[in-house]
């Protein structure tokens, strides 16, 4: 028995309201927290304590939903929410910051308890929906909170749409009718079909959203089907058929008062760009001046061991197809490259014993962390590659050169994962371009986590 949308509707109303309770109760107990943790009892709490909180709250309850917070995610990446509830709470303390500065009341409050308050209150808001979303999707599993669809398209997307519904069922949709387009674009299904549950005349053929599943080759038709169904009221949704097109950081957005596709796009703009510019000039600075001693003995162990420099500099390609000059410790002889260069075949080539040792420890990179600093590279992303395999590779492997959207790493999401050395270099690419799509600070956190952890001697490594 279908369920009607009064019901569905009036779920996710409660759904949101509670998402907004539980951040409420969130940024209260958190304060509630704080001052514990700082002055160790609650039965003496200062009163302006509990009016900046009370005031937090409200301002983060405006703050969180212009953020998109309280959205329908619905089989949507719960990444990216985590990603929103922290700009959210960034943009919270700020505003906080903001105030008792130029107020100049910041004195009256202790900073390590504003600090411990949004730091414990983004803890519970994540924790909370960490538990909330598994159990979302186990009622959808079960029947519950579900929503009916209605495909209108050709047959081969339409097919598709219906396997990835099917394949998860944790997303809550259902499937109530599939209306097919021939191949002269003619519809072959009644507008009438299409009624949300607000009809009830006929609730068999009712639905909460129709989904228009067409190849982009069949935009034209898009506007047609609108036309004939602008009379329902349940969700529209355009779900072209995009398999086989590499998309990056795709999404809609508008250009001169255009509406974009964006197709293949890098992450790195606006605040993403200057977040990672900060991210990589503190983590390498201090990485520098901590690996600053081992750095100062294998050059001493490199020049007195071998003829010629310390550093080998080779031209590599990064962000955009900038050319810039790649340091590494010389680990191999200066002449080794005199009758050309090749790639791969590194337990061929003659390295150094000091060069050998260096490169089997990834130690040689070491002085990438200058480049870093320079601006030249990240200390995460795609590996650099030399501009003369380049210009073989992009002709070879798809999506080679997209992986110049971002800047050149020290690090990867493919290195972590094995794909060094002389490995595949399609694999390679599509660790890459993967990382490209998902890019955060937790996974460039991971990544220089697991490069610690399991990268140091890594079999590949040559």
């Amino acid at each position: 028995m279908p369920r009607t949308a009064k019901t569905l509707s009036g779920f996710e109303a409660y759904s949101h309201i509670a998402a907004r309770f539980a951040d409420a109760c969130s940024l209260l107990a958190g304060g509630f927290l704080a001052y514990w943790l700082r002055f160790g009892s609650l039965e003496s709490m200062v009163e302006r304590y509990q009016w900046m909180m009370l005031s937090g709250m409200l301002l983060g309850m405006v703050i969180f939903g212009s953020c998109g917070l309280y959205r329908s995610w619905r089989g949507a990446v719960r990444v990216k929410l985590v990603v929103r509830i922290v700009h959210a709470f960034v943009i919270l303390g700020g505003t906080i910051f903001t105030y008792l500065y130029f107020t100049k009341t910041g004195a009256e409050f202790s900073r390590l308890w504003l600090g411990m308050w949004l730091l414990s209150a983004f803890v519970m808001s994540v924790g909370i929906r960490t538990v909330a979303y598994p159990l979302l999707n186990r009622l959808r599993s079960h029947g519950r909170n579900r929503k009916s669809v209605i495909l209108i398209g050709d047959l081969e997307s339409c097919l598709r749409a219906h396997r990835q519904i099917t394949a998860q069922p944790s997303a809550g949709f259902d499937i109530r009718a599939v209306r097919l387009m021939d191949a002269s674009g003619c519809e072959r299904f009644n507008v009438d079909d299409c009624r949300t549950f607000d009809s009830e005349a006929d609730a068999s053929l009712a639905c909460d959203e129709i989904w228009v599943c067409l190849p982009l080759s069949r935009g034209n038709l898009v506007e047609r089907l609108l036309n004939d169904l602008d009379h329902c009221i349940g969700n529209i949704r355009y779900m072209p058929d995009m398999q086989g097109i590499r998309l990056l950081n795709h999404d809609i957005s508008t250009v001169a008062g255009l509406y974009a596709f964006d197709m293949s796009c890098s992450p790195m703009s606006g605040r993403a760009r200057f977040i990672k510019l900060m991210e990589d000039k503190l983590l390498a600075g201090v990485a520098l001046v901590l690996l600053s001693p081992l750095m100062l003995v294998i050059a001493l162990a490199v020049k007195l061991t071998s003829r010629g420099p310390v550093l080998y500099r080779q031209e590599r390609m990064s962000w955009n197809g900038r050319r810039f000059q790649m340091l590494k410790f010389r680990s191999m002889a200066v002449d080794s490259e005199r009758d050309g260069v090749s790639w791969g075949n590194a337990e061929g080539k003659q390295a150094t014993p000091v060069g050998r040792f260096l490169r089997r420890a990834s130690l040689d990179e070491l002085p990438q962390l200058i480049n870093v600093v320079k601006g030249e590279m990240s200390l995460v992303g795609p590996r650099p590659e030399r501009t003369v395999f380049v210009e073989r590779f992009k002709h070879e492997i798809p999506g080679y050169m997209q992986k110049h959207m971002v800047q050149a790493g020290i690090t990867g999401w493919a290195q972590v994962h094995g794909w060094r050395g002389d490995t595949d270099l399609k694999a390679r690419i599509e660790h890459d371009l993967w990382y490209i799509d998902n890019w955060s600070v937790w996974l460039d956190l991971k990544i220089l986590f697991l490069t610690v952890w399991r990268g140091i001697f890594h079999p590949n490594a040559r």
